[in-house]
């Protein structure tokens, strides 16, 4: 178990430099470049990696164009997640399954927290990713659900979020009255109703009513940190500051995928 565990480790290492590379492409264009620097310039074979480039010194180009810490921590965090998952899964077609959507999801949150996107060529090849592992293991998964509970997870992820989601117009509209000024942000976007359905299609009905709570309260302790830190700063906070919610969804999946049922056995105890 143990040398499984370390190469689910270092096999997220190089899936997260495959991350980095995608969330560094995806957003412009569906031509995917050799891995680079942030001014164009190709990254040598030792720097494809975040954290080789920076052991080996080559975060930076001539010019000074430097790599973010985004690139080595996006391949520590997928190198945990395989972990975690590998060590409550063991040896499985469910740990390769739940390793490929801990990937999925760590690629869409660094999207969204770069450029407030979640876009449709992530999302949708996600989804019949997860109907597919649905329907192949979810006896495997659990065996007090049915392939069903993933399809009516899917649809109640989808219609929470999609009344969310129009309710955010309505509220935009309220707020562009009260201030006598068009407020062009929603609070939430058509990614986040598509996100939601993601984490029903992986979850099933039953571990998404969680993850929502989850959800919930991770987005709110993030807005209180996002608040915090700018008033530290020095900074002004502006009321109905747009913030990126996809993150919230993804830590309230994941949670859930890698702790389900001792959550479950717990939240049921209150």
């Amino acid at each position: 178990m143990s040398t499984f565990v370390i190469v689910a480790a270092l096999a997220g290492i190089f899936v997260g430099g495959l991350v980095n590379i995608l969330a560094d492409n995806l957003p412009y264009s569906l031509h995917i470049r050799r891995p680079h620097y942030a001014d164009g310039t190709s990254r040598p074979a030792i720097a494809w990696l975040g954290l080789t480039a920076f052991l080996a010194r080559k975060r930076s180009t001539p010019d000074g164009k430097r790599l973010s810490w985004r690139y080595p921590a996006v391949e520590v965090a997928t190198s945990l997640l395989f972990a975690f998952t590998a060590v409550e899964y063991g040896v499985s077609a469910v740990t390769c399954f739940w390793c490929g959507i801990m990937a999925i999801l760590v690629l869409i949150t660094v999207i969204d927290l770069e450029h407030r996107l979640i876009l449709f060529v992530v999302i949708i090849p996600a989804c019949i990713y997860a109907i597919i592992g649905g329907a192949l293991l979810n006896g495997e998964i659990s065996d007090k659900i049915v392939f069903r509970d993933y399809l009516i997870g899917g649809l109640a992820g989808f219609g929470l979020f999609f009344l969310m989601y129009l309710g955010g117009f309505v509220f935009t509209y309220l707020i562009s009255q009260s201030r006598q000024e068009e407020v062009d942000e929603v609070a939430f976007g058509y990614g986040d109703v598509m996100l939601a359905t993601l984490s029903g299609l992986i979850l099933g009905w039953q571990a998404l009513i969680f993850a929502l709570f989850i959800t919930v309260f991770a987005g709110a302790a993030g807005a209180l940190v996002f608040i915090i830190v700018r008033v530290l700063m020095g900074h002004k906070y502006e009321l109905f500051t747009p913030l990126p919610y996809g993150q919230y969804i993804d830590i309230g999946t994941i949670v859930m995928m890698l702790w389900r049922t001792p959550l479950i056995n717990y939240l049921q105890g209150f």
